[in-house]
């Protein structure tokens, strides 16, 4: 029998992370990833230009037959997710309201903070999906952007990520926040640091996981799962030369990346590069 994919782009390497969460909570599932990596980063651009490239990769992963739609990128999240679900097949699952769900639930004291790139932060997307859910709670959201880099060097767990982190966190830390969203797909890998930053007392809400278990609800209310006793295939396709996607992503998810496919949008010609 054949299976349908879940389908996940994002602008580069950051939604890896969301692949990781996902391929957790569901090893039997096939994924197809889609790295936009000869356009990113997405936060520069305007809106329309946004909602137009989503829509270009969304119609490239539905002509692979996928059952759903994960968009791991908070800015395409911010503003193309609406169009997508307007015009789209299949469910659509963006990063930004799983996160900001679960902030919700979880603080305390209701005083949330949110870390992002300098693009999510100035969207505002995150406080507006909190204030949604509930209108009373203080969001503080703070722009990390040398967390990006970092993640990508892999400099995860060193002196330099932790003095980047305390110098950036510090006006969290007094507002004490009880909640901090990670509002970046990048920003699972700080995870540790952060956490040892901020301390025991705040809870980390990882934007990947909360997607990933999002996912697996619609899945399993849409009766979409595939049966448990088997192991999902992931297909990577990316937009610029594979070498750094390869070189990056081996760090994200561990060394488990595969074959990955350079294609254009404009004629899906396919070269491959081996890992």
């Amino acid at each position: 029998m054949s299976w349908q994919a879940i389908g996940i782009f994002d602008s580069g390497v950051g939604g890896l992370t969301v692949l990781r969460e996902l391929t957790k909570a569901l090893p039997q599932e096939d994924t197809i990833y889609f790295g936009d990596t000869a356009r990113v980063p997405y936060g520069t651009k305007s809106p329309d230009t946004v909602i137009r490239y989503s829509q270009e990769i969304a119609s490239f992963l539905i002509k692979r037959d996928i059952k759903l739609l994960v968009v791991a990128c908070n800015t395409a999240s911010a503003v193309a997710l609406p169009t997508l679900r307007r015009s789209l097949p299949v469910p659509v699952v963006g990063v930004i309201e799983p996160g900001a769900k679960r902030a919700a639930e979880v603080t305390h004291s209701g005083v949330v903070g949110v870390i992002g790139t300098s693009g999510t932060i100035r969207s505002s997307a995150y406080s507006r999906a909190i204030k949604r859910l509930n209108p009373d709670i203080s969001v503080l959201a703070k722009p990390c952007p040398l967390f990006v880099p970092l993640a990508e060097e892999g400099w995860i767990d060193n002196d330099v990520t932790r003095i980047t982190a305390r110098l950036y966190l510090e006006e969290l830390r007094e507002a004490q926040v009880d909640t901090l969203v990670l509002g970046c797909t990048h920003y699972p890998l700080l995870k540790k640091v952060i956490a040892e930053v901020m301390g025991p007392d705040v809870t980390l809400v990882d934007s990947a996981e909360e997607t990933a278990r999002t996912v697996a609800t619609i899945l399993q209310e849409k009766s979409m799962l595939r049966p448990p006793a088997e192991l999902g295939n992931h297909h990577y396709y990316v937009t610029d030369v594979p070498a750094g996607f390869i070189r990056v992503g081996n760090r994200f998810l561990g060394g488990k990346l595969g074959d990955v496919y350079q294609v254009s949008l404009d004629d899906c010609r396919l070269s491959t590069e081996k890992d």
